[in-house]
């Protein structure tokens, strides 16, 4: 087994994560299994030290498609994230604007303005 080889498989597992269907349900159990691999492939990437094999290179050449795959599919679970929270945030102040509908009006009824100096 050669020094890549961990991290190269822990970069498999958050790939395999990845591709499953994320849901809102899951979203949240998904987000806390792909920082686990994150810390863990961290930790094996910095024990890493050259020089390396010619098995090990390609491997590394693998390893930077994968992580190329799994940028853009964060990516898209982050954007997706943020859009629902987007939604969540005007969803509430909709409910807001029909428990209090005129809380944001400005009226001047009942002001006096005295117009002498």
């Amino acid at each position: 087994m050669n020094r890549v080889e961990p991290v190269y498989e822990l970069t498999l597992q958050m790939k395999q994560l990845l591709n499953q269907e994320i849901t809102g349900k899951t979203r949240e159990s998904i987000i806390d299994q792909l920082t686990a691999l994150i810390t863990q492939r961290g930790i094996a990437m910095k024990a890493l030290n050259p020089p390396y094999t010619e098995a090990e290179k390609q491997l590394g050449k693998e390893l930077m498609q994968f992580n190329e795959e799994i940028q853009s599919k964060m990516q898209t679970l982050f954007s997706d994230l943020k859009k629902e929270m987007k939604q969540v945030k005007m969803q509430k102040k909709s409910n807001q604007s029909y428990t209090n509908p005129y809380k944001n009006i400005q009226t001047m009824d009942g002001m006096f303005m005295d117009s002498k100096k």
